[in-house]
C-alpha cells in the first residue's frame, strides 16, 4: 500500500457547463470514497474554481486551464526522535484536468458541446471502474474511526493558470 495511485481524468469544456461536469465529477469520485453528505464541499471546491476562473488575468474569449485535485491520505505514526506523532500518506490521486473555453460563436460552441457527453461518460467509466476494481479496492485503508463522513484525510486543492487558489473561508 506504500504506491500511491493517481488518476487523472481530462476535460475540455464550453464555460457555461464547467460547474455542472466538474461538480458531476467530483461527485462521482468522493461518492465512491465517503460516507454521508458531502454536497456543501463539492459545491464550495467547484464555486472556489468559478470564480478563480474569472479572476484569472486571462481576457474573457480566451481558454483557461484549470485543475481539481483530489487527495485522499491516511494517518500513520510518524516516530521522531524524542517523540511520536501523525502523518497523512496519501494513499490515491484524483486529478481533474480542465481546459476552458469561451466560443465566439455557435459554431465553435458546438465543437465543444458535440463531444462532451460520450467524454463525460467515459469519465464516469474510469472512475467507476477505478473504485470497483481490485487495485481500486486494495488501496483504501483501514476504515478506524465510524460515523464520520471521511473516516480518513481528505483534501482537495483548486488551481487555475497553475495557482494554487486558497480557500477565503
Amino acid at each position: 500500500m506504500e504506491v500511491t495511485d493517481k488518476i487523472q481524468l481530462n476535460v475540455t469544456l464550453e464555460r457555461a457547463v464547467t460547474r455542472d461536469v466538474l461538480r458531476a465529477l467530483l461527485h462521482s469520485i468522493l461518492f465512491h470514497r465517503l460516507f454521508g453528505t458531502i454536497e456543501r464541499l463539492v459545491t464550495d471546491k467547484v464555486e472556489l474554481f468559478w470564480r478563480a476562473l474569472d479572476h484569472a488575468s486571462l481576457s474573457p474569449t480566451s481558454t483557461k486551464r484549470g485543475q481539481l485535485v483530489v487527495t485522499f491520505s491516511e494517518r500513520r505514526p510518524k516516530k521522531t526522535w524524542f517523540s511520536m506523532g501523525e502523518e497523512e500518506v496519501p494513499w490515491e490521486i484524483w486529478t481533474i484536468n480542465a481546459i476552458i473555453h469561451s466560443p465566439q460563436s455557435e459554431r465553435e460552441r458546438q465543437a465543444i458541446l458535440d463531444p462532451l457527453p460520450e467524454t463525460l461518460s467515459g469519465l464516469l467509466l474510469t472512475i467507476l471502474n477505478h473504485t470497483s476494481s481490485e487495485k481500486g479496492r486494495s488501496c483504501v485503508p483501514p476504515i478506524v474511526t465510524a460515523g464520520v463522513v471521511s473516516p480518513f484525510p481528505l483534501r482537495i486543492v483548486v488551481s487555475v493558470a497553475g495557482v494554487e487558489i486558497e480557500d477565503s473561508e
